[in-house]
This record gives structure tokens, sequence and C-alpha cells, in this order.
């Protein structure tokens, strides 16, 4: 009884600030301005498909990205000594002590045309490179925004492995490609699922990104609902949106956990 009284105060806030909304946007999403029931909201958000289409692409790529490049930088931090491995962590989260939108506006500075890069750049006689208004800055922002979310988890798996797995796989004779392959990598799979579904998550529904760093032709769908809600005030058609995109996300999430679940029953047998 004690526990359960413990617990009310989040499930109160959690019926408030998320159920609640919640319900709205479903609320809003089947019916028109006048609160009929309504499915034409969802007819007229398959027109945005290719939209939709290019914020999961968009996703994905920043996802394989983050992998490639979080994966070392995680496993390096995760064999640093216990003091260092403090000050590298440190350095991966301390910029998500600032600002979203400053980090954004600072990547902008760096890769505008009239930028710090390309100013650079043009003391050589080199430029100025098209770094900025296409989709490869988009990624790229997307990359820069939530890479430490890539990082973190693998690290937190990666540092928690057994040292004895990788000594027994050497005395076997494996070599550091065969053990990172057959031992570290497989063992490592919960936290590039974890870290994979952390960047794609907020990769997806981004808005502010793609408006900063990309050009018309690279909108997102979280621009679209944006616009329904801020600029043409069609609530409704926003909020249809809406629920695709969480019905999206918690898909993913879902397959996500579905193959940790998977993998951990094969390393189990």
């Amino acid at each position: 009884m004690k526990s359960k009284f413990l617990a009310g105060p989040y499930i109160a806030w959690m019926a408030i600030f998320t159920v609640v909304p919640l319900a709205m946007v479903a609320y809003f999403a089947f019916t028109d301005s006048s609160g009929a029931f309504t499915l034409d909201n969802f007819q007229n958000a398959s027109g945005y498909l290719p939209i939709f289409l290019r914020s999961i692409w968009y996703a994905l790529a920043a996802c394989v990205i983050c992998l490639i490049v979080g994966y070392p930088v995680a496993y390096v931090i995760a064999r640093s000594t216990a003091s260092m491995q403090r000050v590298l962590y440190l350095l991966v989260t301390l910029p998500m002590c600032m600002s979203f939108l400053l980090r954004t506006l600072a990547l902008v500075s760096l890769v505008r045309d009239t930028g710090i890069i390309n100013s650079f750049l043009g003391l050589f006689g080199i430029g100025p490179l098209p770094l900025i208004r296409n989709s490869g800055s988009v990624i790229m922002g997307m990359v820069y925004n939530y890479l430490p979310y890539m990082i973190m988890p693998l690290y937190t798996v990666i540092v928690k492995l057994d040292p004895r797995l990788i000594e027994a796989a050497q005395d076997l004779g494996c070599d550091n490609l065969q053990t990172f392959r057959r031992v570290i990598l497989p063992l490592s799979v919960p936290g590039i699922v974890s870290g994979i579904t952390m960047v794609f998550v907020p990769a997806v529904s981004t808005f502010y990104i793609s408006q900063k760093l990309g050009a018309t032709e690279n909108i997102m769908v979280g621009d679209i609902i944006e616009t329904q809600f801020k600029g043409s005030l069609n609530r409704n058609l926003g909020a249809a949106m809406s629920l695709i995109l969480m019905l999206l996300v918690f898909i993913s999430i879902g397959l996500m956990n579905r193959f940790t679940d998977d993998d951990e029953e094969v390393a189990t047998i």
C-alpha cells in the first residue's frame, strides 16, 4: 500500500502530461473543425507519404552514421582507466547541457556559405562548398545533435562486458578482429539497439534542424506538423500526422525490443 501511495505523484504526472495530451491528439485526429467524426484527416495525411519516407530515410541515415562514429568512441571510453572514463564521458555529455537550438545555430554558423569553414577554405582559394541547404547538411545536423544518444548506451553495455570472455577468445586463438566480431559485437547488441532507438525517435520527428540546415525539398514531417498548428491552423490534419508519427515510433521501438529479446534468448541458449 505504501509503495502505491509513493507512486501516486508519478501516476498523476503521467496522466496529466502524457495521457491527456495523447487523448487530445487522438480526438483532433478523428474529428473535423466542427467536432464531427471523420477519417478525412488521415486520407489527407496520406498525401504527405513522400515526406514521411524522406523523414524515415534521413533518420535511418543518421542512425547508421552515429553508430559508425559512436561505437569506436564508446569502446575507447569503456576501455580507458576509471578516471579517464569520467573525463571522456563528461566531454560526450557536455554538449547536451547546451540548448538544442543553440547547438544547431552554432552548426549553421560553421557550414553556411559565409561561415567559418568556407571562410577558412576561401583563404586557399577553395569554395564556397555547398555545406548547407541540402539533405547531407540535414543528416549532419542530426548526427551532430544526437550522437551522444548513441554513445551513452553503447558505453554502458561495453563497460560491463566481462574481460575474461575476451581473454578466453584470445586464448582460443582469436585475433583482435575475430574477438570483436564473435565476442564484443554480439554482446553489445543491446546497446546498439538502444542507441539506434534513442537516435531514431528524435531524428524522425525533428523539424528545427531541417529548417535551419535544409532547403524546401528537405522538409520533414515535423515541419509539416508545425505548419499545420502554427501556419494554416489545421489542427486536425496536424493531429492526424502526429498520431501517424507516434504509431511509427511505437512500431519502431517494438521491433527494436523484439530484436533485442531474440538476441538475449540466443545468447542464453
